[in-house]
């Protein structure tokens, strides 16, 4: 899953290969249950071990109009253990009957004694008597519920020139299989899926497997029956039926596709280009073939507060933001981001689909991989994007979460479902990521190729855990990994690693080093112990050392002398910490530095400084030392500082504007430098820096910058030049941000008039952006009703939650159950604590704790404690950093 935050194998080695219509290989029924023996801790909400299915049949007849569908399944299972109920996974389902037959068919028990948990989310069926061990099949009649957001099976609206048109999808992961389909709803039961689907007789109804009859029902329906698909875990099975439109290439043998509502698959053919080469190189890295006759990606209207899109096995589903490419309106961040997320769904068909985490526990082994190569893959295809720089921003994300006291390691105990939905986190994701990347480096590529090849051999189409993954990887670079990744993915935290000291003798620089603990909001906590991969490099030469740090301790010897940069590549999860003496000849030599350890090293003081563990001058120093021509990706670090600094500034008005002044001293020049207009040649990533440069000089207050914006704006509708599509939202975003209520007025007619369904979503969301605090109210009214469309209030609000924290958090709670009707189930208890992370108050920590005592079980409190252990650190940043920030300017007079 790519959250608004991206499994395949054995084909290969049995020397077979998948054909339409037929499902792929799959594990054993003794291999799965083998598995399941093997799974002896029992968490709260696993269901008992007495029963496992291994197929289920499914016909479903949905209703759109009526939001609602009916159902009959066949599971065919087996009773491993005598038991006298059978209890599964089921929410909202209402059961018409359920009959009980053997191995052949023959009825056992008829209408089975049903017990709903709607707390537990489970169904138990008593047949009156005990059932010995042995192979049943389970038959149930049941109907449903078809809702407005994404979980479960739910409905999306569009507008079309011939009206408003509904389509419907599904939604499973985590935990929502179960709203649909009865079933054993974790992912260590795997199961085959039959599916057959009647619908609209001129609709198209896709799924896993490919289509393999269809037939006419009569009163404008028709059946439609899919392949079998193969063993795979219940959050994978998908289903869609709307007026979509496909298109197809063939990749190594695959049939690829994407689908979209009619009139937009053109804008989907960007991303059915880039899936092409995607797949291919996937099939080489992993050493086997994606087994699948066919991978589609679905695109739909919308979005959620959850995520993007979603890996379902052989239908990838995604947010149109996310997918399509709309010539008038994106850029190449947008194209980037659609490489990006079909990149990540498409790893999962790998990581995720065809090996499974036995638990959420080990969820990362999903998450953390699939982003991973989504980086991976990046480079191998379009390293002129230069996505080495995207892992810096990767590892900034995980460490600001991973510094705060509430913080979890990448492994981590699930109980409830409310917990493993918030497992969808950054510490899953992007520390994941990070420590992959490290660990990789640390090994070898070719190394750790070899070792995701065996992994991938060894457990397809079963269920692992993460010492499962570590042990094919040790055993392919033959050299300790296990223990190191234990101390980076079962402790929480970020290493500090502290360059004490650097001496040049004999020509060689003798570096000592220690190891502590970068913490944000909790200094005093005695450092926790890890073994971490070092590389160093003496600036200027290509002079490389690496160590490894155990024990606290290290160092390592560099055949040259000079300044010393540590995490040479910014390929380590640590922050470095460089004695006086070390960060001042890093400094008097940072031109010599490479840019993506400028960037590092830029990012190091930022945090270094905030944190308080150094000072913020630090950082302001070597800002205004760096050369004019350095690095647009340093510049974008730099840019990106200047533009959190002016803000911590705007109670002093005098010393912001003095602020104000040296960063368009710093920033101005290098606006000059690339313009307003594309330059013939230019390399694409110039156009993201063009954009973040009039971002950042826009919300500083330079008003060369906003009056250009201003006349871009008033000229774009007459004139098509003047906002190119790399500018045109840009530039009604800045717009809108500066907002009074006439101009305002016209942006909102402007989304009223706007025929994509993407683009007026995002037109909607610009509305919530303005500083105007009565328009910010408007803004929260107007997304309560109809008009900018059920699934896009929830963002707005949140949008106003970042400039207007109070106003909006307290406009949620006010319109509580307006607010979750707006948004997924799956996402409530982390909506709330992050309309509130933004504020700057100790009373919103008490509105917090009120919500939380009203609304969340105590065991789903986690994003409520981060909310406020971020307030506190931002309110201590205020107090504490300010004055520095203060003094240095200041001293610069």
């Amino acid at each position: 899953m790519k959250r608004s935050i991206l499994s395949l194998a054995v084909i290969a080695t049995l020397g077979l290969s998948a054909q339409p219509g037929m499902a792929a290989p799959h594990a054993s029924d003794a291999q799965q249950s083998a598995m399941l023996k093997h799974v002896t801790t029992q968490v709260t909400t696993q269901l008992p071990r007495t029963v496992r299915p291994s197929l289920y049949d499914l016909s479903l007849t949905p209703d759109a109009k009526a939001a609602s569908f009916s159902a009959k399944l066949k599971i065919s299972i087996s009773v491993v253990e005598a038991t006298q109920k059978i209890t599964l996974n089921a929410h909202e389902l209402k059961f018409q009957k359920v009959s009980l037959l053997d191995a052949k068919g023959k009825l056992i028990a008829d209408d089975a004694a049903v017990t709903l948990d709607e707390a537990k989310q489970i169904a138990s069926f008593d047949f009156g008597k005990k059932l010995a061990k042995g192979e049943y099949q389970l038959e149930i009649a049941y109907t449903g519920v078809i809702g407005q957001q994404a979980v479960g099976l739910f409905s999306l609206d569009y507008d079309t020139p011939d009206g408003k048109k509904r389509a419907l999808y599904t939604q499973f992961e985590n935990s929502d299989a179960r709203r649909v389909i009865p079933s054993w709803d974790e992912p260590i039961y795997k199961a085959r899926f039959n599916l057959e689907l009647t619908v609209p007789t001129e609709q198209l109804a896709v799924s896993n497997m490919p289509v393999i009859s269809k037939q006419d029902v009569g009163n404008g329906k028709t059946q439609i029956k899919f392949a079998t698909s193969p063993k795979m875990s219940t959050y994978l099975l998908f289903m869609s039926v709307g007026d979509f439109e496909r298109a197809t290439v063939d990749a190594d043998g695959t049939e690829v596709g994407v689908i979209a509502k009619r009139g937009s698959l053109d804008q989907a053919r960007y991303a059915l280009e880039q899936s092409k080469p995607i797949l291919r190189e996937f099939n080489d890295y992993f050493g086997v073939r994606y087994p699948l006759p066919k991978l589609d990606n679905i695109a739909a209207p919308g979005q959620s507060q959850f995520f993007s899109a979603m890996e379902n096995w052989g239908a990838i589903f995604t947010f149109e933001n996310s997918i399509l490419i709309d010539p008038d309106f994106s850029t190449q961040g947008h194209k980037e981001g659609v490489f990006v997320t079909a990149a990540h769904e498409t790893a999962h068909q790998w990581f995720g689909n065809l090996v499974t985490m036995q638990w959420w526990d080990d969820l990362w082994l999903n998450e953390g991989f699939a982003s991973w190569m989504e980086n991976r893959v990046m480079r191998r295809l379009h390293p002129e994007w230069e996505p080495e720089f995207n892992a810096i921003g990767v590892r900034e994300s995980a460490m600001g979460r991973d510094a705060l006291a509430t913080t979890h390691p990448v492994v981590q105990h699930i109980e409830t479902v409310e917990q493993a939905s918030q497992a969808f986190d950054t510490i899953t994701y992007q520390k994941g990521e990070a420590v992959i990347r490290m660990l990789e480096n640390y090994v070898g590529e070719d190394a750790w190729r070899n070792g995701v090849r065996a992994y991938m051999k060894k457990h397809a189409y079963g269920s692992t855990v993460t010492k499962d993954f570590f042990t094919q990887i040790e055993k392919a670079a033959g050299k300790p990994i296990i223990s190191i990744a234990r101390d980076f993915t079962q402790q929480p935290g970020v290493p500090l690693i502290r360059v004490d000291d650097v001496v040049c003798k004999d020509g060689k620089s003798i570096v000592s080093l220690s190891q502590g603990e970068f913490s944000k909001d909790h200094p005093e906590k005695k450092a926790l112990q890890w073994q971490v991969p070092v590389v160093a490099q003496v600036a200027g030469t290509n002079v490389v050392g690496r160590t490894l740090v155990s024990k606290g301790k290290g160092s390592l010897q560099l055949p040259a002398c000079g300044a010393v940069v540590l995490n040479a590549g910014q390929n380590g999860y640590y922050r470095t910490l460089y004695s006086p003496k070390a960060m001042a000849q890093l400094t008097a030599n940072f031109a010599a530095v490479p840019a993506i350890d400028q960037t590092g090293i830029l990012s190091d003081n930022w945090a270094m400084g905030m944190a308080g563990q150094q000072s913020i001058a630090a950082y302001l120093d070597l800002a205004k030392a760096t050369p004019e021509n350095a690095s647009m990706h340093v510049w974008s670090q730099i840019a990106g500082v200047f533009a959190g600094v002016h803000d911590l500034l705007k109670s002093d008005p005098v010393r912001q504007q003095a602020f104000r002044e040296f960063a368009l001293k710093r920033l101005k020049p290098q606006m000059n430098t690339v313009g307003w207009e594309a330059k013939s040649g230019e390399a694409e990533s110039v156009a993201g820096y063009r954009s973040s440069l009039i971002a950042l000089l826009s919300s500083i207050g330079d008003e060369a910058t906003l009056a250009e914006v201003r006349r871009r704006y008033r000229l774009m509708d007459s004139d098509t030049s003047v906002a190119p599509p790399e500018l045109k939202m840009l530039i009604l975003s800045i717009v809108a941000n500066h907002a009074d209520a006439a101009t305002w007025d016209a942006l909102r007619a402007r989304a009223q008039a706007e025929k994509s369904a993407m683009v007026k979503t995002s037109l909607y969301t610009l509305l919530a952006t303005a500083k105007d605090p009565v328009l910010a109210k408007r803004a929260l009214e107007l997304a309560l009703t109809d008009e900018p469309g059920v699934t896009t209030g929830a963002s707005m609000i949140a949008i106003v939650a970042g400039e207007h924290t109070d106003m909006a958090f307290d406009f949620a709670i006010a319109n509580l159950d307006k607010v979750n009707a707006r948004v997924d189930g799956t996402s409530r208890s982390r909506y709330f604590p992050g309309l509130a992370k933004s504020a700057l108050n100790l009373g919103m920590i008490d509105k917090l704790n009120a919500y939380a005592e009203a609304h969340l079980d105590a065991s789903a409190r986690r994003e409520v404690e981060t909310a406020i252990t971020t307030i506190k650190y931002r309110i201590k940043v205020r107090q504490e950093r300010v004055p520095v920030i203060s003094a240095w300017l200041d001293q610069q007079k």
